[in-house]
């Protein structure tokens, strides 16, 4: 029995030895048998596969804006307003001089047959009526629309062995506004009390409208 067990044992070592001797190259499998795949601890091999889940990117299109149709409304201007025209002077319904009354600046208006006379201002009444004496008979004072010719403090009518004529305002050759009775008819001028002689005196001017109704 010893004898068996250590023959056995040197059979052992012998196949060992030849096994690990590195000499020849390896033989395959005699026995015909599956040759297992190298790896830890024999086992059947693990195939891992990874199949990654293909990715689907949308991409959404920015939109075009689309041209606007509406057209802008059209800005207009306004017309500036013509000016109104300065409107013509009222006349004053008791005064019987239309010119006069008309006139822009300064007027005086002369009434023959009421004995009146006035001044305006722009059509309106600014002084008067006063009481007046016109021309006598054969010496009528002249009617119509004239303008005052010129100013003469105190004039004297070389015609009347100079007489003296305060506060003279000639509308026409020869006759004028003047200090004189008012009870005396006058050669043609218009006769006034001396405070309203001075009054159309110092109101009137060259150039203003005089205008002396029948």
């Amino acid at each position: 029995m010893k004898r068996l067990l250590a023959g056995a044992a040197a059979l052992a070592t012998a196949f060992v030895l030849a096994a690990c001797s590195g000499g020849g190259a390896a033989t395959p499998n005699a026995g015909g048998g599956a040759v297992a795949a190298a790896g830890t601890g024999g086992g059947t091999p693990t195939t891992s596969s990874s199949s990654a889940a293909p990715t689907t990117t949308t991409t959404s299109a920015t939109p075009t804006p689309t041209p606007s149709t509406t057209k802008p409304a059209p800005t207009t201007s306004a017309k500036p307003k013509p000016k109104p025209k300065p409107a013509a002077p009222a006349s004053d319904p008791g005064v019987p001089c239309a010119a006069a009354a008309a006139s822009a600046g300064t007027a005086a208006c002369v009434d023959l047959s009421a004995h009146k006379a006035w001044i305006l201002q722009g059509g309106k009444v600014v002084y008067g009526p006063v009481p007046m004496l016109p021309g006598r008979k054969g010496y009528a004072t002249p009617t119509g629309t004239f303008h005052v010719l010129s100013k003469e403090k105190v004039h004297l009518s070389k015609e009347f062995d100079n007489a003296p004529m305060p506060n003279s305002v000639f509308f026409y050759p020869g006759d004028a506004f003047h200090t004189g009775s008012l009870s005396v008819y006058s050669h043609g001028c218009i006769h006034l009390s001396a405070g309203a002689s001075l009054k159309f005196f110092n109101t009137l001017h060259i150039g203003d409208v005089v205008q002396v109704v029948p």
